[in-house]
C-alpha cells in the first residue's frame, strides 16, 4: 500500500520570560509558541528511479537540496548517507536534517522492524517570519503564496531569532513519524504521541548542536505555549552515538521513557484583546557565545547570580499572574488599558526588564543592549503598548511588545517602527531598520496540515510523486 502524502507544521517561539533561568531546573520559564510556522511535506519517491533513498528540499533557498541512501545496521539504526547529486558537485551538510533524518529513521525501524522504509521526498516551507528580509529585495514571486522565495541560499539569511532549527527538527521529524507510522502509533494531536515526538526531537536536536540545551524552544514546537521547565541533561547521558553498538534499543528506551520534564499548557493565559508583537532588527545574536558568558559569570559570582535569579523567577510568576488576571478580567472592562490590571502588567513588564539589565551588567553581556534598550523604552512609551523583553537569551535578535490588539494600536506601531534608526551602541554600529514581523502567539504545538492545501502546490516537485 502506498504511504500517503503528508504535510507537517511546528512553531516558532519566544521565551518571554526565564532566559537564561530555563537552563536550570530550580526555574521555570513563559514560553509562547508563533503562529510562523515551519512545515515539511512527505510524499512517496517514484521507486522507479530512486532505491532506499530520501531527498531533502528547501526551495525558498538557493542550492538547498540534500539526498541521502540509507540502511539498516544490525541493533544500530539505520545509517543514512549524504549522496552527491552528480560528480562535481560539492557535498553540504545540514546537520540537523541529517541528524533528524537518522534518529527518526531508527525510532520507526526499531518500533516496527519487519516495516520497509520506502523512499521519499521531503518539502521544507518557512514562514516569512523567520528571516529578516531587506526592502531592496522581492518578497515573493507568487503574491497569492503564503512561502515566499528568500533569494539567498541557507547560509546567506539572517534569522529572526524565532527558533527555526528546533521547529525544523521538531517538524521534520513529526513529518516522518506521520509518514511511516500508522495513525495508531502517531497522531500529532494526541498528547501521547507529542510525548514521543518531543523526546525524539530533542535527543536529536541536542546531538546536532553538539550540546544539551535547555529545550524550551523543542517543547514549544511539540506542546505549543507553556509554562516549561527542563528536563535532566543527565537523561541523554547513556544514548550515545549514532551508529554505536545497541543505538536503536537505547534510543527507543528514551523516547519512551517518562521524562522529568515539566509542561504547564494551563499556565498560560492571554487576554483576547491583548497580542504579541515581535519586532525585527536584522542582526541575530551569537546566543551559544552569550550563554557561556552569563554561565561563567554565575559560576564565579554564585551567591550573587542565585539571588538575582530568585528574584527575577519571583518577577516571572508575576508576570504570569497578572496575564492570568488580564485574561480573567477582560470581560468586565469596557476599556483594558484603563483598568488597574493593566497598569500592573505595565509595572510587571518594567521591572522584569530591570534584572534582566541588571544581570547584563553584572555578567558583561549585552543581554540587552542599549540600542535594543532605546527601542523598547521608546515602543513602550506609545498608547496601548504595555511594554516588551529583549526575549530568550537576548542581544540583538527581534524584540518582542505585548500590545492591546486594535487596528489603532498596531497602525500607530507600524509606522513608528518605520521610522525608527537603530542608534549606535558601542557594539555596533547604527545601521539598518525595524520592521514588524507578521507573527503573533499562539496557543497549538505540532499539527497535521491540509496535504492538499494550494499553499503547497507551487513548491511540491510533481517528479517526486509514485
Amino acid at each position: 500500500m502506498a504511504l500517503p502524502d503528508i504535510a507537517v507544521s511546528a512553531p516558532g517561539k519566544v521565551l518571554l520570560a526565564g532566559g537564561y533561568l530555563v537552563l536550570d531546573r530550580r526555574y521555570s520559564g513563559l514560553v509562547f509558541a508563533l503562529d510562523a510556522r515551519i512545515h515539511v511535506y512527505a510524499t512517496p519517491l517514484d521507486t522507479a528511479t530512486a532505491r532506499s533513498e530520501i531527498v531533502v528540499r528547501s526551495p525558498q533557498f538557493q542550492d538547498a537540496e540534500w539526498r541521502y541512501s540509507y540502511r539498516l545496521t544490525e541493533g544500530d539504526g539505520v545509517a543514512v548517507t549524504q549522496l552527491k547529486s552528480s560528480s562535481t558537485d560539492t557535498l553540504s551538510r545540514n546537520v540537523f536534517i541529517e541528524t533528524a533524518l537518522s534518529y527518526s529513521l531508527t525510532y520507526i525501524s526499531a518500533i516496527l522492524p519487519d516495516a520497509v522504509i520506502a523512499p521519499a521526498s521531503l518539502t521544507i516551507l518557512a514562514d516569512s517570519s523567520y528571516y529578516s528580509q531587506s526592502s531592496s529585495i522581492p518578497i515573493s514571486d507568487s503574491p497569492s503564496s503564503r512561502f515566499i522565495n528568500f533569494h539567498t541560499t541557507l547560509s546567506g539569511a539572517h534569522k529572526t531569532g524565532l527558533g527555526s532549527s528546533a521547529a525544523l527538527v521538531t517538524a521534520f521529524t513529526g513529518s516522518l513519524l506521520a509518514h511511516y507510522l500508522p495513525p495508531s502509533s502517531f497522531s500529532p494531536h494526541t498528547r501521547a504521541s507529542q510525548n514521543t515526538l518531543h523526546n525524539l526531537a530533542q535527543a536529536a536536536h541536542c546531538a546536532a548542536q553538539g550540546k544539551v540545551g535547555s529545550g524550551f524552544d523543542v517543547a514549544a514546537a511539540a506542546y505549543g505555549s507553556c509554562v516549561y521547565t527542563r528536563f535532566s541533561p543527565t537523561l541523554l547521558n547513556g544514548l550515545g552515538e549514532h551508529g554505536s553498538a545497541g543505538f536503536a534499543g537505547r534510543l527507543k528506551s528514551l523516547v519512551e521513557s517518562e521524562w522529568d520534564v515539566q509542561v504547564l499548557k494551563q499556565g498560560v493565559a492571554v487576554p483576547r484583546s491583548l497580542r504579541l508583537v515581535m519586532c525585527d532588527v536584522d542582526c541575530g545574536s551569537q546566543t551559544v557565545g552569550m550563554v557561556k558568558k552569563v554561565l561563567a559569570w554565575r559560576k564565579d559570582n554564585s551567591q550573587e547570580a542565585t539571588q538575582l535569579w530568585d528574584e527575577l523567577q519571583t518577577r516571572n510568576e508575576t508576570l504570569r499572574a497578572v496575564l492570568s488576571q488580564l485574561a480573567a478580567y477582560e470581560a468586565a472592562a469596557d476599556d483594558l488599558t484603563k483598568t488597574e490590571y493593566w497598569k500592573a502588567l505595565i509595572k510587571s513588564l518594567a521591572s522584569t526588564r530591570e534584572l534582566i539589565r541588571k544581570m547584563s551588567t553584572l555578567s558583561g553581556v549585552p543581554i540587552e543592549p542599549h540600542s535594543q534598550t532605546a527601542l523598547l523604552d521608546a515602543c513602550s512609551a506609545l498608547p496601548g503598548v504595555a511594554g516588551g523583553v529583549v526575549p530568550g537569551a537576548g542581544g540583538y535578535d527581534a524584540v518582542a511588545l505585548l500590545v492591546f490588539d486594535s487596528s489603532d494600536v498596531l497602525q500607530r506601531l507600524k509606522e513608528f517602527i518605520e521610522e525608527w534608526k537603530v542608534p549606535a551602541d558601542g557594539v555596533r554600529d547604527a545601521e539598518g531598520k525595524v520592521r514588524l514581523l507578521s507573527v503573533r502567539e499562539e496557543m497549538e504545538g505540532i499539527r497535521s496540515e491540509d496535504a492538499n492545501s494550494v499553499a503547497y502546490a507551487e513548491w511540491i516537485p510533481r517528479s517526486s510523486r509514485a
